[in-house]
C-alpha cells in the first residue's frame, strides 16, 4: 500500500518552504507531486538548471491568442520550489497536479464567446496583452487559509504564526502538515457557499484533476508519495477522504480544450508582493527571503533581527540619512525588548520596523519608506537559462539586447541616447520597434533643456508581463525589424484617422522601418486625397513636420513626406474659415487645440511658406461670427507671427469686449487670445486696463457665467505673471490711456440739439 502524504502550504511561505525541507528530509519520497498544471512537467526540469534563479515563473499562454496567459511564480523561498529542486537532485519522480491549462484556457474561451456577441469582445479583438495576463489569474480568489488560522490566533503576519504555532511545535513535519489539515477541514466545514458557485465549481474540477494524478502515479507503482499543495486543497487530498474515482471523471468529462505552450519567464520580487495585485502574493518578499536565508544558514551567528537592521542602516546610509553601528546595536536590543513585552519568541518584521523608526529614523516614518522597496519588498529579478523553450521574437531581442549592452532589470534605469552615436543610435532603435509591438520595456521621457533632435532620454524597467507581449508580437515575425514593419502594415489597414497614421509614420522613423513608412505612406496618400475633415487634417500636420525634421536628422528621404505634409496644409487652410463657422463651445475648444497642434507643426520646419496658412487664420480672426475662443486664439498667433500690429489688436479686443457683445462671448474670445502666457498683458497696459475695465462692468447675472472660463485662462500663468498683473492693476490709475481725438462741439450741435428736442430738455434746444 502506498503511503500518501500532503503537505499543505502557504505559497511563497518561509515557514512552510522549511518544513516542506524538512519533511521530505524525514519521508524520502520516491515521487514528488506539487500543485500546478500538468503542462509545467515539460520544462520543469529546468529548474535544476544552475542558471535558473528564482524569482522565476511558468507562463503558459493559448497558442491562439497569446495574451491568454497565466503565470506560476516561485522564488527561493516557496515550497514548491523547494519540493521541486529535492527531487530533481535525487532522481525522485517529480509532476504538477492540478487542472490542465488546456482545460482552463479553455473554459475561459468559452465563456468569453458565450457572454459577447458573435466576434465581437473576444480577447483577440481588443485590450492590451499584459492587462489580460494580468486578468487571467491561475486560481478564483479564495481567503488564505493559513492567513485565516493566523487571524484568529490573533496574528497580523500569517508567517510569524506558522513561526510560533508550526515551526515551534514539538512534533514532526509530518504531524505539522496533519495538524493544518485537520484546521482546514474545520474551515471548508463551514463554507457556506453552494455548490453552484464559481470558486465551489472551479475548485471542485480542480481538486478532480489533482486526485485522478494521484491515482496515476499510485498505480504506477510508487511506494512514498509527497504531495505539496496550497493548505486549503490538502483535506480534500488525502487518500482516505476520496470518492470515488468515477466521481471525478465525471466532473472532468467533457471538458472544453485550447492548444497551449509553456516556458519559465524571469520573475521580480515587487511582483510577488500583495500590492502587485498578485493573489497569492505575500507582504514582504525581501523579509521572507531574508527569514529563508537565516534559516538555511543555520549559523548561530547569523542572527536575524541584527542582519537585517544593519540592512536597513546601509540602506538607509545611501539615502544620505545617517544610521551609525551603536544605533544598530541599540536597535537590536530594542527589537529584543518588543519581541519578549509582545510574547514573541523572536523579533519579526513588526518589531524590527518599529526599532529602526524609534532608534535609526528618530521616530519618522518617513526615512523606512524610502527603503521599503529594495528592502521590504526587493529589487531581484529572476534568470532563466537560454535551454528554456521560447519563440523566435523572444531570442531575437535577447541577442539584441546583448549585443546592444541593455540589461533588463527590475529596477527603473534612466538612459540617455546619443543618436550621433551608432551603437546608441540602435538602442534607440530597438527601443522604438518595441513599442511598435507593444513590448514597453522603455518609455520615453524629459530630454531636459535641451531643444535639439539628437538626444533621446528613455527610462527602462523590465515587467514580467513583457513576456506575454513578446509572444503576441511573435505572430508578426521572427525579427524585430520584421514583426515591427508587419505590424505597422496591420496598424495602418486599421487606422480611423489621419492623425493615427502620421504618428505611426512618425514612429516608423524613429525606428528605422523604411518597408513600414512605405506601407503607412500609401495608406496616408490615399486617406489624405479623401479626407475632407478640416480638424483630422490639422491634426496630421504636426507628426507630418516633426517626421519631416528626424528624416533630416537621420539621413532618410522624406520628399515624399513633404509633398503629402504641403497638400495637407493647403487643403487645411482652404477650409478653415468655413470649419470654424457654427461651432458650440466644446467643438471650439477642439477645433482650437487642432489648429494648436497645426501651428506647432509648421513652427518645426523654418522653410515651410506659411502664407496660406496666415491667410487662413486672418480669414478667423477678422470674422465677428465665428466663436470667441477660435477667433480669439487666431488673432493671438497673427500677432506673435507678427502679421498684425498691437494696435489693431487692442481695436479688435476693445470691440469684442464692447457691452454689445455678451459676455460669456467676449470671455470665450479673451481666453483664445491670452491663452499660453502672460506676456500680452504685462507688456502692453492699455490692452490690461480694456481687460479690468470690461470685467469691472460685467453684469452680476453673467459674472457667474464668466468666472469659470477666466479662472481657466488666469490660473495658466505663472504665479509670478499673475503677481505682476495684479500688480500693474493695484494701480490702474497711473496707466497712460490712448489719447483720443479733439472735441468739435460746434460740429456736434445739431446732434446734440436733436437728442435734446427727444429728452424733453427744450431749454438745450
Amino acid at each position: 500500500m502506498a503511503e500518501v502524504h500532503v503537505l499543505g502550504i502557504r505559497h511563497h511561505g518561509p515557514g512552510s518552504a522549511r518544513s516542506v525541507a524538512e519533511a521530505l528530509a524525514a519521508i524520502r519520497p520516491d515521487a514528488v507531486l506539487v500543485e500546478g498544471p500538468p503542462e509545467l512537467d515539460e520544462v520543469v526540469p529546468l529548474l535544476g538548471d544552475p542558471e535558473m534563479l528564482p524569482p522565476v515563473a511558468g507562463l503558459i499562454y493559448a497558442v491562439d491568442q497569446p495574451r491568454l496567459a497565466a503565470f506560476y511564480p516561485v522564488a527561493a523561498f516557496s515550497p514548491e520550489w523547494i519540493a521541486i529542486r529535492w527531487a530533481l537532485s535525487v532522481g525522485a519522480l517529480v509532476r504538477s497536479i492540478d487542472l490542465p491549462a488546456t482545460h482552463t484556457f479553455g473554459l475561459r474561451m468559452a465563456a468569453d464567446r458565450a457572454a459577447s456577441p458573435a466576434g465581437e469582445g473576444s480577447p483577440e479583438d481588443d485590450g492590451d496583452p499584459v492587462a489580460e495576463a494580468v486578468e487571467a489569474p491561475a486560481e478564483p480568489y479564495r481567503p488564505d487559509a493559513i492567513a485565516m488560522l493566523a487571524n484568529a490566533a490573533g496574528y497580523s503576519d500569517a508567517e510569524r504564526w506558522w513561526e510560533d504555532a508550526i515551526e515551534h511545535r514539538n512534533a514532526g513535519p509530518v504531524g505539522r502538515f496533519a495538524a493544518i489539515a485537520d484546521a482546514i477541514a474545520e474551515i471548508r466545514a463551514v463554507d457556506e457557499r453552494p455548490d453552484d458557485h464559481p470558486d465551489v465549481v472551479e475548485n471542485t474540477r480542480r481538486e478532480a484533476a489533482m486526485r485522478r494524478i494521484i491515482r496515476a502515479v499510485v498505480k504506477e507503482g510508487h511506494e512514498r508519495i509527497v504531495v505539496v499543495c496550497g493548505a486549503y486543497h490538502a483535506p480534500a487530498l488525502v487518500p482516505a477522504a476520496f470518492p470515488p474515482a468515477s466521481a471525478d471523471n465525471k466532473v472532468l468529462a467533457a471538458l472544453p480544450k485550447a492548444k497551449v505552450a509553456v516556458t519559465w519567464v524571469p520573475w521580480t520580487s515587487d511582483r510577488l508582493s500583495l500590492r502587485s495585485g498578485y493573489g497569492a502574493g505575500v507582504a514582504a518578499p525581501g523579509w521572507y527571503q531574508h527569514l529563508f536565508a537565516h534559516w538555511s544558514e543555520q549559523d548561530p551567528a547569523f542572527d536575524v533581527a541584527t542582519t537585517w537592521l544593519v540592512r536597513v542602516a546601509r540602506a538607509l546610509r545611501k539615502e544620505d540619512l545617517d544610521a551609525s553601528t551603536a544605533s544598530v546595536v541599540e536597535a537590536s536590543r530594542m527589537a529584543n525588548a518588543l519581541a519578549a513585552v509582545r510574547g514573541r519568541p523572536s523579533p519579526g518584521l513588526a518589531e524590527l520596523d518599529d526599532a529602526a523608526q524609534s532608534v535609526l529614523c528618530d521616530g519618522s516614518p518617513l526615512p523606512l519608506e524610502l527603503v521599503h522597496s529594495e528592502l521590504t519588498v526587493g529589487r531581484e529579478l529572476g534568470n532563466v537559462p537560454d535551454s528554456a523553450p521560447t519563440v523566435p521574437l523572444a531570442e531575437d531581442i535577447a541577442a539584441q539586447q546583448r549585443k546592444l549592452r541593455l540589461k533588463a532589470s527590475a529596477m527603473e534605469e534612466v538612459v540617455a541616447v546619443d543618436l550621433r552615436k551608432p551603437n546608441q543610435l540602435a538602442r534607440s532603435v530597438l527601443l522604438h520597434r518595441l513599442a511598435l509591438l507593444g513590448v514597453d520595456w522603455g518609455t520615453p521621457g524629459d530630454t531636459g533643456r535641451t531643444t535639439g533632435t539628437f538626444k533621446e532620454a528613455w527610462t527602462l524597467r523590465w515587467r514580467p508581463e513583457l513576456a506575454v507581449a513578446i509572444v503576441e508580437a511573435s505572430r508578426y515575425g521572427t525579427t524585430v525589424a520584421s514583426a515591427a514593419a508587419s505590424c505597422v502594415s496591420e496598424r495602418a489597414g486599421q487606422a480611423t484617422d489621419l492623425a493615427e497614421l502620421s504618428g505611426l509614420l512618425a514612429s516608423c522613423l524613429l525606428a528605422d522601418l523604411p518597408e513600414g513608412i512605405a506601407g503607412v505612406m500609401a495608406v496616408l496618400a490615399e486617406r489624405t486625397a479623401l479626407q475632407q475633415d478640416i480638424p483630422d487634417l490639422l491634426d496630421t500636420v504636426a507628426p507630418l513636420a516633426r517626421t519631416c525634421r528626424y528624416g533630416n536628422v537621420r539621413g532618410v528621404d522624406v520628399s515624399e513626406v513633404r509633398k503629402i505634409l504641403d497638400a495637407t496644409v493647403v487643403r487645411a487652410c482652404v477650409g478653415l474659415a468655413t470649419a470654424c463657422a457654427g461651432l458650440d463651445d466644446e467643438a471650439a475648444l477642439a477645433m482650437r487645440r487642432s489648429i494648436d497642434s497645426a501651428q506647432h507643426g509648421l513652427s518645426l520646419l523654418p522653410d515651410l511658406p506659411l502664407d496660406d496658412w496666415h491667410r487662413a487664420l486672418a480669414a478667423v480672426a477678422e470674422s465677428d461670427r465665428l466663436h470667441g475662443s477660435v477667433a480669439g486664439r487666431a488673432t493671438r498667433l497673427l500677432l506673435d507671427a507678427g502679421q498684425v500690429e498691437r494696435d489693431e489688436v487692442a481695436d479688435r479686443l476693445s470691440r469684442r469686449l464692447s457691452t454689445a457683445t455678451p459676455a460669456p462671448q467676449a470671455a470665450a474670445w479673451l481666453d483664445g487670445l491670452l491663452s499660453g502666457d502672460a506676456v500680452l498683458l504685462i507688456h502692453d497696459p492699455r490692452l490690461l486696463l480694456i481687460v479690468d475695465r470690461w470685467l469691472a462692468g460685467v453684469q452680476d447675472d453673467a459674472f457667474d457665467d464668466v468666472l469659470p472660463l477666466l479662472r481657466r485662462t488666469f490660473s495658466a500663468f505663472s504665479r509670478a505673471e499673475r503677481r505682476e498683473i495684479g500688480e500693474q492693476v493695484s494701480h490702474a490709475g497711473d496707466v497712460p490711456r490712448a489719447p483720443g481725438p479733439a472735441l468739435d462741439l460746434a460740429a456736434a450741435g445739431p446732434a446734440l440739439r436733436t437728442m435734446a428736442r427727444y429728452l424733453g430738455w427744450e431749454e438745450i434746444a
